[in-house]
């Protein structure tokens, strides 16, 4: 599954990052690393972007980038 599935209220670990180039490195920087825990905190009107949190702060990603990380979703909600 990948992050952009994740509904609002629900958190999983990140299994893997994916993207090139800048992409990825921009991704990871902003602490999004594989067995990172994240939940989506909110979700735009429109869809786009996702407000997600991850170790102590909010961050808000596109859609498009949300693809590239793929997550386990937690079992228990």
């Amino acid at each position: 599954m990948t992050l952009d599935r994740l509904k609002v209220g629900a958190s999983g670990v990140i299994r893997a990052v994916g993207g090139q180039g800048a992409l990825r490195r921009r991704l990871l920087d902003m602490g999004l690393t594989p067995k990172t825990r994240v939940m989506v905190r909110k979700m735009a009107p429109m869809g786009d972007p996702i407000e997600i949190h991850l170790r102590g702060y909010e961050l808000t990603l596109r859609l498009e980038d949300a693809r590239q990380i793929e997550i386990e979703e937690d079992s228990v909600q």
